[in-house]
């Protein structure tokens, strides 16, 4: 990783060039540019932008990937269904009393306090992996689709894999992206809700065969999603 920003909407962070994700069905391989969140007002209103049978997490992270043979291109990736590939990660509140965990997620928000207002962008210390924030995913169960980007202008340009299995962080952890950030400058709001409203259903394929009145699932023999994030990054 390089940098973390406050946008303004989200937080996002920076990769640095050379992560790459692969398998799980994907066409080919896809470069890594960045990871962002998405949350509503810390962990007593939900706000993950997908939701399973009915139920919204408190936040989501979302990792975003280009195809490598467009060689940074684009304008290109924007004009191809699967020029990108989104991972989307559930976060849920940790069980029990526990504080400031899991350490990598504990790492991650003690920049939040330098970039409390839109523009500001820190540097992140050497040695922080990716791989350490999707603790206790089981990245072989996921769900997928064909969809949209979830920030104007919506391009209908990303193959999604939504995983199953949710990240577990302490509640006091959850708390900081929506009591630390404002969405201009401190004396603007806090920054809170930031995620985009439920769309018309998908058709969407996982590994269990189940249907229902507004989702079609298929049983498909789905590869392990291959995340080269085991370096720092």
């Amino acid at each position: 990783m390089t940098s973390i920003k406050n946008t303004g909407n989200t937080v996002k962070v920076t990769l640095k060039s050379g992560v790459k994700i692969s398998g799980g069905d994907l066409s080919e391989q896809y470069d890594s540019l960045q990871f962002h969140l998405h949350w509503g007002d810390g962990s007593s209103v939900p706000g993950s932008e997908h939701t399973v049978d009915g139920k919204r997490y408190p936040m989501e992270l979302h990792i975003v990937n280009r195809k490598s043979s467009y060689n940074g291109n684009t304008s290109l990736a924007l004009n191809d269904s699967t020029g990108f590939a989104a991972l989307g990660f559930f976060i849920e509140v940790m069980s029990g009393n526990s504080t400031g965990q899991p350490e990598s997620w504990r790492n991650l928000t003690s920049y939040l306090a330098n970039i409390t207002e839109k523009g500001q962008n820190v540097s992140i210390a050497a040695g922080f992996s990716l791989d350490d924030l999707l603790v206790g995913v089981d990245r072989t169960k996921y769900y997928r689709y064909l969809g949209s980007l979830t920030t104007p202008a919506c391009y209908e340009a990303v193959v999604w894999t939504v995983f199953k299995d949710p990240i577990k962080v302490s509640k006091d952890l959850i708390d900081l992206f929506s009591t630390t950030l404002h969405f201009n400058d401190r004396t603007s709001q806090i920054m809170k809700n930031v995620y985009r409203s439920l769309q018309p259903a998908q058709q969407v394929w996982t590994q269990s065969i189940k249907a229902s009145a507004s989702t079609t699932c298929f049983s498909l023999s789905l590869l392990l999603l291959s995340l080269a994030l085991g370096q720092t990054v």
